[in-house]
């Protein structure tokens, strides 16, 4: 178990840049955040990839720049698009292998009332991403979204259910508490079937804190995590404007240090 942080941690700045600045504040495990299709190229892996073996670091996971597309591309009832929208995620995949990353976070889809799937295709449609993930050696994971279908414990917990060890989730703390849910539920939610965390704290007035600045019982979560076996890792993500200094994230990542 270790203490990692998200490259979105510096969005805008470009990935090429985020990476090596944060690899020199002593980070060395990682979230890639792509930003655009041409970060997604091979020889800009590559890079990417030769920056974090020079310095002993690793990847773990990567979230898509089509986050927010995949109500339109992956969980609509236009069948051909879905077929498309997995050759295109394998584009993603093929990055993760040569990143070395091991997770895809997906957001899914929005809890949108005017093209609404049913519970049974959104299952579906996600079952067959997550094999195709496999199939590269990638675990897709859903991440609870505020304002998407995911930011319901309950659909979570069906989810769990329904699809048994071939799903995987991943807990965001800041959107729980935007979705007025309660985290600890959320985690409770994801079970045993909880594959990664993005770290963060809030404080009332304030949804996405850096860990150490708000009122979140780290020590009771990780307490909770332990039950369902999660020996994962903690990644910080919050949004550039959480935070004045760079060396805030230094001192948060210290914090979560003593905490695990």
């Amino acid at each position: 178990m270790h203490c990692g942080i998200s490259t979105a941690c510096l969005y805008p700045m470009e990935l090429e840049r985020a990476l090596p600045t944060l690899i020199s504040m002593d980070f060395h495990l990682f979230e890639i955040f792509i930003n655009t299709v041409s970060e997604m190229k091979p020889e800009y892996i590559k890079e990417l990839k030769r920056m974090t073996d020079d310095s002993g670091s690793t990847i773990k996971s990567i979230h898509p720049f089509t986050s927010g597309f995949e109500s339109f591309l992956l969980f609509s009832d236009y069948d051909r698009r879905f077929n498309d929208g997995l050759e295109f995620y394998k584009q993603y995949f093929q990055a993760a292998n040569l990143l070395g990353a091991q997770i895809l976070v997906l957001h899914g889809q929005r809890d949108d009332k005017r093209s609404p799937i049913s519970e049974k295709k959104y299952f579906e449609h996600y079952a067959n991403l997550y094999a195709l993930g496999k199939s590269f050696g990638i675990t897709v994971a859903q991440e609870n979204v505020n304002l998407f279908r995911s930011d319901d414990p309950n659909f979570i917990t069906r989810m769990r259910q329904s699809l048994g060890d071939d799903c995987a989730f991943v807990l965001d703390i800041k959107q729980a508490v935007r979705a007025g849910k309660n985290p600890y539920g959320m985690c409770a939610a994801m079970g045993e079937r909880l594959v990664h965390v993005h770290i963060n704290d809030n404080k009332p007035g304030a949804d996405c804190l850096l860990p150490g600045r708000g009122v979140m019982d780290f020590r009771a979560l990780k307490s909770q995590m332990a039950q369902f076996g999660y020996d994962g890792d903690f990644i910080i993500e919050v949004y550039r404007r959480n935070f004045v200094n760079l060396d805030e994230l230094v001192c948060s990542k210290q914090y979560i240090e003593t905490l695990i």
